[in-house]
């Protein structure tokens, strides 16, 4: 049996969407564990020029503004331009 195969792995840099993505879906998590620690999080956040999809499953008790955190947490990486493709 040969002990060859092949290996391959992806890598994304600072600024890619996958990176902002997972910031956002992140900080949604933190925002309702911070409330409910009970909770139950499946948050998956979708980005591209101009627009960003949360979508998921959530079960919580928690009360939380998922478009602000989204648009602060979209500020605090650096997104703070309207040229940067994001207001």
């Amino acid at each position: 049996m040969a002990n060859d195969f092949l290996f391959t792995s992806e890598s994304v840099s600072e600024g890619h969407p996958d990176k902002v993505a997972d910031q956002i879906s992140d900080a949604i998590l933190d925002a309702i564990f911070e409330q409910d620690p009970r909770s139950r999080v499946a948050a998956e956040t979708l980005t591209n020029t101009g627009l960003v999809v949360l979508a998921g499953e959530i079960t919580t008790n928690a009360h939380v503004d998922y478009i602000q955190v989204a648009r602060d947490t979209i500020k605090r990486i650096g997104y703070d331009n309207t040229d940067y493709g994001i207001d």
